[in-house]
């Protein structure tokens, strides 16, 4: 599937390398063959690519908010749902086996697999953060409920 093209060819390169870089590796993993398990080092590396996600979205949805509220709400819904995603991946990270059998807690004290284990920790706890001084417990539990509006 081809993706629709911008009427500027070189508006958001780098977003656009990001997406394809997504992209290619979703196509690596649907390749015929067994797929293994993640591993810590992926899970890390998607972490990291939703939160700069979060941040983005979080610039978007502040700059859209006074000229185009309901695009500002939509953006800020977008926000709260990755954070979601990036909280389970986070959870997922830890759950994943390790060097050491006994660590599955979020110790940033150790660092029972090297710098990656903390690294992570580090991310998701500035993440959070951002998401608790703009969202409400109750908007990180509520259901996904936007719809298309024109």
């Amino acid at each position: 599937m081809t993706q629709p093209r911008t009427s500027e060819p070189d508006s958001h390169p780098y977003l656009r390398a990001a997406t394809a870089g997504v992209r290619h590796h979703t196509r690596a993993l649907t390749r015929p063959g067994p797929a293994g398990p993640p591993d810590r080092a992926h899970l890390d590396a998607l972490h990291t690519h939703l939160t700069e996600l979060h941040r983005l979205l979080d610039q978007l949805a502040e700059a859209a908010r006074p000229p185009h509220p309901a695009a500002g709400r939509h953006l800020a819904t977008a926000h709260t749902r990755l954070w979601q995603a990036a909280s389970d991946i986070h959870a997922a990270f830890h759950l994943l086996p390790t060097a050491q059998k006994d660590s599955v807690a979020c110790r940033p004290e150790q660092l029972p697999d090297g710098p990656p284990f903390l690294t992570i920790c580090q991310r998701h706890l500035a993440a959070g953060h951002i998401v608790r001084r703009k969202t409400t417990p109750t908007d990180l539990r509520a259901p996904h409920t936007t719809s298309c509006v024109r």
